[in-house]
């Protein structure tokens, strides 16, 4: 076992029973009665949401634990010290291009979830938080499921799910500021206001926000611009919710990442021959050369993304009986936007251009500049039908969502243009994507605390898309698969303070856009399949809490990270025939005074792809086809150990109560460290030790000063100084090999920011 892994072993048993930060997943036990909560938003949320008698792991996350770690940051950020998750930023500081991973599952197997609508791009299945900027500030509850779950709306969750619910409607007036100011000229300005309740009958509210950054990489700016607004009508039986949001981003590419030779500081000779190797120019060399760890090999000024998101929201809950609850969701998002590129030295012909005449010379290259275009629509409805009677639960729902997407290209300028219309286009596509489901989930509560849970789906998907994609190779896809998903499962309340539970789920899961066009010449990309297993015990104590959960997860046919790109910065990927994942969760909390408490989770893992067939070229002469087979060997991009431990502590209660007769006010301090791990990765499925993200271990530390009125008025002080210690390390990468006389594997890490800091400043009125 590595050093970082042996850490990691000895930093969980030192402090087990460990526990999750953010998220109090164990709890006390609840009766075996079912409430019917009269709330709109959490009837839509708790639809598909899991509870104390589901036989599965969860983390709950609620408004008060996410204030604190909201400055700024993209969700993940947020999320970050929950189990078994890891977050990565292409700009090195949580701002701009970010991701997680659950259980070292990539993002596009993660069902994300808002108000129970499907967050999820239907053909990338991935998330990209730009497009949602701010979104933790409008979040009231979060909920992450690890496994397959439950049956949800969108695309197959196969490492976890994440169910956002936007903000319960305040009944009274308010108004919220806040601004955090901090490292690489980071800065977020956030304003909310609600209306309170007018009428007994009507709620409005609303959010403005502004995130930007420099980033930590060279020229990974981000410009952010978020929104949201809802408002709530109340009638006896019924409510009735319309909710919008969204946002528009610009965000300087820093996709490509660097090279080994910069990130491990490698010598003039080396790096010069990795130019050489990749055909650099002299301006890309002497960028190379000159660029430390925060290097971005693009320097083209507009060399950025631009795009816009709009979510559309309505929800309709109507109380039928007062055991009967009803909830109809519509939804529409509309998204618009390019990328631009200057690419230097380009071939006409990859345009479609003929080589051109320039007095007496033949021009067959040329400098370009070019956009590349996302234009789509998703929309659909969703409903759940909630029947409680006699401690038994019966939860009916379903969706049926459509998307319609056109991808094209723009050329914008060319150094030689000869025959080149203003915004000709160079490729084009369309794709179009139906999505029905239906599931019925059943908790039958036998007696003395048992409960059976039984949870099957039904999934019909259909796919389409054809057209020109980039490299001006047509495609052509028309796909449709059929899906059965059982869940089972078993749940017993031991006692008011503990729970055990076991469930054997089966999920199947749709490749993505990138699986089928970027596929190899002659392959189609199948289904994968899942098998997960979980199996936990939950104990929750005045003075301390435990929990433990072991889960395996057997694949058929998983579709796993090859370690390479595509031409746009998207991870490709393969089916394998048989892997697997199993592990350990651990989490828990001592508490050391009413104040101060001992908090961690430790996940120990081992992910194995049983036989893995490598496909590289030989350029020595012409091109050659080389493969060779792997035998069970590492999963990509799955650490064996990640685990976060801390301390926080809250100090004071000082109540002050000025002469002049105004409210009092009861002040306080907040602390908290937290160190979070993560072992080595493999870069790919190979079992190279060669080709691997080296472990690490970050500590954050925040103090809070918070002064709260009697009057409900607040204002904190938020101080976050993160990776204290300044340790130097990469949270993502990619690599790839080729032969030319011998063999030759290039490798790229993403760097993250060393030591900086955010500062925050929060007003409640």
């Amino acid at each position: 076992m590595s050093k970082i892994a042996t850490r990691g072993l000895v930093l969980g048993l030192a402090l087990a029973p460990s526990w999750c930060v953010i998220g109090q997943t164990i709890r006390p036990i609840q009766s075996d009665s079912i409430p019917l909560t009269q709330d709109l938003r959490t009837l839509v949320f708790e639809a598909t949401r899991a509870h104390e008698r589901v036989p599965m792991t969860y983390t709950d996350i609620s408004l008060k634990e996410i204030a604190p770690l909201n400055t700024g940051q993209d969700l993940p950020y947020v999320l970050r010290f929950t189990p078994s998750l890891v977050v990565t930023s292409d700009a090195g500081n949580g701002i701009g291009y970010t991701g997680l991973w659950i259980r070292g599952s990539d993002p596009s197997r993660v069902n994300i979830s808002i108000n129970g609508i499907p967050l999820n791009d239907p053909e990338s299945q991935q998330v990209f938080w730009v497009n949602t900027p701010d979104l933790a500030s409008s979040s009231g509850q979060i909920q992450i499921q690890r496994g397959v779950g439950t049956s949800s709306n969108g695309s197959a969750a196969f490492g976890g799910l994440i169910k956002v619910e936007t903000n319960s409607l305040s009944r009274k007036p308010f108004s919220r500021v806040e601004n955090s100011w901090g490292s690489f000229n980071s800065r977020k300005h956030s304003v909310q206001v609600g209306t309170g309740l007018i009428g007994d009958r009507f709620i409005l509210e609303g959010r403005l926000s502004r995130v930007a950054s420099d980033g930590y990489i060279d020229r990974a700016r981000t410009g952010l611009f978020g929104y949201s607004v809802s408002g709530t009508l109340l009638g006896k039986k019924s409510e009735f919710l319309i909710t919008t949001f969204g946002g528009r981003e610009e965000t300087y590419q820093s996709w490509y990442g660097s090279p080994a030779e910069v990130v491990e500081g490698a010598d003039q000779e080396s790096r010069l021959a990795f130019a050489a190797r990749n055909s650099f120019t002299e301006a890309q060399t002497q960028n190379l050369l000159q660029s430390g760890r925060t290097y971005n090999f693009y320097t083209y000024e507009d060399q950025v993304d631009r795009y816009g998101q709009d979510h559309f929201q309505a929800h309709y809950k109507y109380r039928l009986h007062d055991n009967l609850h009803v909830n109809v969701s519509g939804h529409y998002t509309r998204g618009k936007g390019y990328f631009e590129e200057y690419r230097e030295d380009d071939s006409r012909t990859r345009y479609g251009l003929n080589a051109l005449l320039v007095g007496s010379d033949t021009v067959d290259v040329s400098d370009v500049i070019r956009r590349r275009w996302l234009d789509n629509h998703f929309y659909g409805a969703v409903f759940s039908v909630k029947y409680v009677r006699d401690a038994n639960l019966l939860t009916v729902g379903g969706a049926l969502n459509e998307y319609r997407g056109d991808h094209f290209g723009e050329l914008r300028w060319l150094q030689w243009a000869g025959e080149l219309q203003p915004g000709q286009r160079y490729y084009e596509g369309s794709s179009l994507k139906r999505d029905v489901n239906m599931y019925a989930r059943y908790i039958h509560h036998v007696k003395n605390g048992w409960n059976i849970y039984g949870d099957v789906q039904v999934r019909a998907v259909s796919y389409v898309t054809d057209g020109i994609d980039n490299d001006l190779r047509a495609y052509d896809v028309d796909d449709a698969l059929l899906f059965v998903n059982p869940k089972i499962g078993l749940n017993y309340n031991i006692d008011s303070e503990s729970r055990a539970y076991f469930s054997v789920a089966v999920g199947n899961k749709e490749p993505n856009r990138n699986d089928y066009v970027d596929a190899q010449e002659g392959m189609i990309p199948r289904p994968e399949r899942m098998l997960d297993f979980e199996a936990g015990f939950q104990r929750a104590r005045e003075k301390g809490s435990f929990g433990i959960n072991l889960y395996y997860m057997d694949y058929t046919d998983q579709l796993v990270l090859t370690g390479t790109l595509n031409d746009v910065g998207a991870p490709l990927r393969t089916n394998v025939d048989d892997s697997y994942r199993v592990g350990i969760e651990l989490e828990g909390e001592i508490l050391l005074h009413k104040n101060w408490r001992i908090i961690s989770n430790l996940t120990l893992s081992d992910s194995r792809v049983r036989s893995f067939r490598e496909v590289i070229y030989d350029y020595t002469e012409g091109f050659e086809v080389v493969e060779i087979d792997h035998a069970n060997t590492p999963i990509s991009f799955s650490p064996r150990v990640v685990g976060m431990a801390g301390l926080t502590g809250r100090i004071g209660g000082f109540r002050t109560k000025p002469a002049d007769g105004r409210a009092s006010v009861i002040s306080h301090w907040e602390w908290s460290w937290m160190q979070k791990l993560v072992s080595e990765q493999h870069l790919d499925n190979t079992g190279n030790m060669g080709v691997m993200i080296d472990g690490y271990s970050t500590g954050d530390m925040m103090l809070s000063y918070v002064s709260e009125y009697v009057s409900g008025h607040e204002w904190r002080l938020n101080f976050w100084l993160n990776n204290v210690l300044n340790a130097k390390f990469s949270s993502n990468g990619y690599t790839y090999s080729y032969i030319y006389e011998s063999r030759i594997t290039e490798r790229f890490y993403y760097p993250q920011a060393g030591r900086n800091f955010m500062l925050g400043l929060n007003l409640l009125f």
